[in-house]
């Protein structure tokens, strides 16, 4: 049975996720931007945390982990423990972890920092990027290069479509709109816009997304594909370079 998953609006922007295992009772939050909502919301439901996963160092995903973590264990890069919050279990990419029952899978994405690390839950169909792929965009590649965030996108690509993507911040519409500059004629692209505005009109969460969604509309995970770049004159140009200047044009938009 999936684990039950819930979105938690954070700050101004951001997101967290609590995932519950209704068998066990216990459960688990993934990063932690501000502990007031995400704690009303433990206690709306009457949870309390088992686990907390941490994606990468940056304040606006642990700040409120301190308030938070009482006797739940907390699990991060081994890679970034240096300037993470202490750590109870420090996982390295690729090694076995087993939260609320369910194997993980520890992915490394850098690009937007060099330790960020994403989660994924096979048997529940879920990833949490965080700042590395977003819905409908990626993060700013503040510590990492264009060459290290394209091979962290393209592993996160590599997930089955039928993937949830909880991302780290409410950005998509903005993410649209920029995308519709790269590929004006992309009519899944174009659908998915109109869709995005109207969710936003209602205040609704455009967080979580459908990989394959994100396929055919994130222009970030389209750097290799030729549609994509005959639409910026980069036709047969290495997808890294590619990547690079779509990149380049979000920094700038």
């Amino acid at each position: 049975m999936p684990l039950e998953l819930l979105t938690v609006a954070c700050l101004s922007d951001n997101y967290a996720y609590l995932l519950h295992d209704a068998g066990s009772g216990r459960t688990a939050l993934v990063d932690a931007p501000e502990a007031a909502p995400i704690r009303a919301a433990l206690d709306a439901h009457g949870w309390t945390l088992s686990d907390i996963l941490i994606t990468h160092h940056h304040d606006d995903h642990v700040a409120g982990l301190a308030e938070l973590r009482g006797a739940a264990r907390v699990i991060g890069a081994r890679a970034d423990a240096h300037r993470l919050p202490p750590l109870d279990l420090a996982v390295a990419p690729g090694a076995p972890l087993e939260v609320l029952g369910e194997p993980v899978e520890v992915i490394d994405v850098p690009g937007h920092t060099l330790g960020h690390i994403a989660f994924h839950f096979p048997h529940s169909a879920m990833a949490f990027t965080a700042d590395s792929l977003m819905a409908m965009g990626c993060g700013r590649l503040f510590e990492g290069s264009a060459e290290q965030m394209w091979d962290s996108l393209r592993r996160l690509r590599d997930l089955p479509g039928r993937t949830l993507i909880c991302s780290g911040h409410e950005y998509t519409q903005s993410n649209a709109r920029f995308a519709l500059t790269i590929e004006p004629d992309n009519v899944a692209l174009r659908d998915r816009a109109a869709d995005i505005d109207a969710a936003r009109a209602q205040g609704r969460a455009t967080v979580p997304s459908r990989l394959s969604e994100e396929r055919a509309t994130n222009p970030f995970l389209r750097a290799d594909t030729l549609k994509l770049q005959q639409a910026i004159g980069l036709e047969g140009q290495p997808p890294a370079q590619v990547f690079a200047e779509i990149r380049r044009r979000k920094d700038r938009f």
